[in-house]
C-alpha cells in the first residue's frame, strides 16, 4: 500500500519533491498547502528555469493539480493547522514552507491521520530527530520519532565528507566553507533584510552570511562537538552548490590514499548518496544530480601528512530534494 503524502509549501524544494517523488511507486502524493493558486503553482510545476519542462501533463483544474491525470488537492491556509490533512488521508508530511521549523509549529500538522511530519531545512530548536541519510538514520525511533528534520543541503553534503574522512583518519577539528548558489532568501536587487549582506543583489557580489550546517554537523557526529565550524559564501549562479573542507586528522595520509577511501565509499556504504569523480567539471555540470555529494578527487590536497583540503559540490535543490524522498519513504516503510 502506498504512502499517502503531504506538502506544505510549494516552492523549489518543495516542486521537486514532486517531480521526484512521482516515479517513486510506493508514495502517492495527495495534497499541496500553499498560499498561491492552483493555477500558479501548476505553471511553475511544469516550467522550472534550471529544470526545464517537466515532461508530463500538467494542468490545474477544480482547486486540484493534475499530472498526468492524476489529481493532487490544492488548499491554500495561512495557519498550517487549519489544513484539513484528514480529507486526503495523508500519512506523512513534508513541512517545505521554511516557516514552521520548530518542533511546536510543525507538530500542528499531527493529528487525525497525518503521523509524522518531514522539514526540509535545518529545525530551529530540538525536534524528535534530526537526520543524514547514510550517516545517522539507523537512530531513528518510529515510536518516538514524529518531527523529523532533514538537516539542510549543505549538511548533508558535509556529512557525505566528514564521515569518510572521520571514519578513515580521525578529524580532530575542521573549518568548512560553502560556496553556495543563491536563493529566494536573497533579494534581487538591494532591499531589507534582516542580514544586511543578504539585504544585497544576489547577481551582483560574492554575500558572506551564515550556515545552519556548522550546527547541524555536530548534531549528526555528537563526537565532534565544539572541533567544526563553517561559513557560507553565496554566489551569483542560480542552482549547484560546493562545500570546502579542511581538516587536521590523527592518521598521516596523503592525497592518494585520501581520494581512495572516497572511491571506495562512493561505491560501497555510500552508494547513491555519494559520487566520485576524477573529472575536471564545473558546478552547471551537476545540475540534476541527485547525490548528496559528488567528490571531486582532482582538487584533494593534503599537507605535512595531517592537513587535508577535500571538495564536494552538490545540487542543493535536487540533490537535497531526492534525499527528501529517500526520507519519506524510509520513514513510509516503517509506519
Amino acid at each position: 500500500m502506498s504512502i499517502k503524502v503531504g506538502i506544505n509549501g510549494f516552492g523549489r524544494i518543495g516542486r521537486h519533491i514532486l517531480r521526484i517523488g512521482l516515479d517513486r511507486k510506493d508514495l502517492e502524493f495527495v495534497g499541496i498547502n500553499d498560499i498561491s493558486d492552483s493555477k500558479t503553482l501548476a505553471h511553475l510545476f511544469k516550467y522550472d528555469s534550471i529544470f526545464g519542462s517537466y515532461k508530463g501533463e500538467v494542468k490545474s483544474e477544480n482547486g486540484h493539480i493534475l499530472v498526468n491525470g492524476k489529481a493532487i488537492r490544492v488548499f491554500s491556509e495561512k495557519d498550517p493547522k487549519n489544513i484539513p490533512w484528514e480529507d486526503v488521508k495523508a500519512d506523512i508530511v513534508a513541512e517545505a514552507s521554511g516557516i514552521f521549523r520548530t518542533k511546536e509549529a510543525a507538530s500542528v500538522h499531527l493529528g487525525k491521520t497525518v503521523k509524522k511530519v518531514v522539514i526540509t531545512a535545518p529545525a530551529k530548536g530540538e525536534v524528535d530527530f534530526t537526520t543524514v541519510l547514510g550517516a545517522n538514520q539507523n537512530s531513528y525511533d518510529n515510536e518516538k520519532h514524529h518531527i523529523i528534520s532533514n538537516a539542510s543541503c549543505t549538511t548533508n553534503c558535509f556529512a557525505m565528507i566528514v564521515k569518510v574522512l572521520h571514519e578513515g583518519f580521525g578529524i580532530t577539528r575542521g573549518e568548512m566553507t560553502t560556496i553556495h548558489s543563491y536563493t529566494n532568501d536573497q533579494r534581487i536587487l538591494d532591499a531589507p533584510h534582516k542580514d544586511l549582506r543578504r539585504a544585497r543583489a544576489a547577481a551582483l557580489s560574492i554575500i558572506p552570511t551564515d550556515t545552519g550546517a556548522g550546527k547541524a554537523i555536530q548534531i549528526i557526529f555528537p563526537e565532534l562537538k565544539g572541533k567544526l565550524s563553517a561559513v557560507a559564501m553565496r554566489v551569483p549562479t542560480a542552482d549547484v552548490s560546493v562545500v570546502d573542507f579542511t581538516c587536521e586528522v590523527k592518521k598521516h595520509t596523503s592525497p592518494e590514499e585520501v581520494n581512495e577511501r572516497f572511491k571506495q565509499a562512493a561505491s560501497g556504504e555510500l552508494k547513491g548518496y555519494l559520487r566520485y569523480t576524477d573529472e575536471e567539471l564545473v558546478s552547471s555540470d551537476f545540475i540534476g544530480d541527485p547525490h548528496s555529494a559528488i567528490f571531486d578527487s582532482a582538487l584533494t590536497s593534503v599537507v605535512d601528512g595531517n592537513l587535508v583540503k577535500v571538495i564536494g559540490w552538490y545540487d542543493n535543490e535536487y540533490g537535497y530534494s531526492s534525499r527528501v524522498v529517500d526520507l519519506l519513504e524510509f520513514i513510509g516503510e516503517k509506519l
